[in-house]
């Protein structure tokens, strides 16, 4: 049976930066939960940062580029958050390799697990297409990730990795 690496936040753990959740009421979820399939975590936490904490844009690129090394991540006063980030992504690969998950979902625009989107850089509201610095590692290392919108999906790619 797969296991699924999924946001502390988006299992109603208040971990988001502003001290809140996201919680995901889906029945999905709530199966595999039931199940023992689900393996929480945050890597913004993991990585060293509190809760509360400022809110954190990448600047430059996305989380492929602050892998690379040629973008970091702020927060809006200008502190480089970046190796806290980097930190929580190799933990969450490490949760995800340790629990046996080749799936993650993960909580859409932030600068951690941003599937699709993350922010601008810019603390402008306005966000662009990319990917989160958690995400980045995880794809690059073959790990599958999907946004909270995606559950469907991510149930149906599950299916085909537990067929024969």
């Amino acid at each position: 049976m797969e296991r699924i690496l999924v946001s502390a936040c988006l299992l109603g753990r208040p971990v988001r930066y502003d001290g809140a959740a996201k919680n995901v009421d889906d029945e999905l979820v709530g199966r595999w939960r039931a199940e023992g399939r689900v393996i929480p975590f945050c890597p913004e936490v993991s990585g060293g940062l509190p809760v509360p904490r400022p809110p954190a844009e990448i600047v430059g690129g996305d989380g492929e580029a602050v892998l690379d090394g040629t973008a970091r991540v702020l927060t809006g006063a200008g502190a480089d958050v970046t190796a806290a980030f980097v930190q929580g992504a190799r933990l969450a690969l490490d949760a995800a390799r340790r629990g046996g998950a080749r799936v993650a979902i993960l909580k859409e625009g932030s600068p951690s697990c941003g599937s699709l989107r993350i922010y601008d850089g810019r603390f402008s509201g306005t966000s662009i297409p990319g990917h989160g610095v958690t995400t980045a590692l995880l794809e690059r290392s073959g790990v599958r990730v999907f946004d909270e919108d995606q559950i469907d999906a991510a149930a149906t790619y599950l299916r085909t990795l537990e067929s024969p």
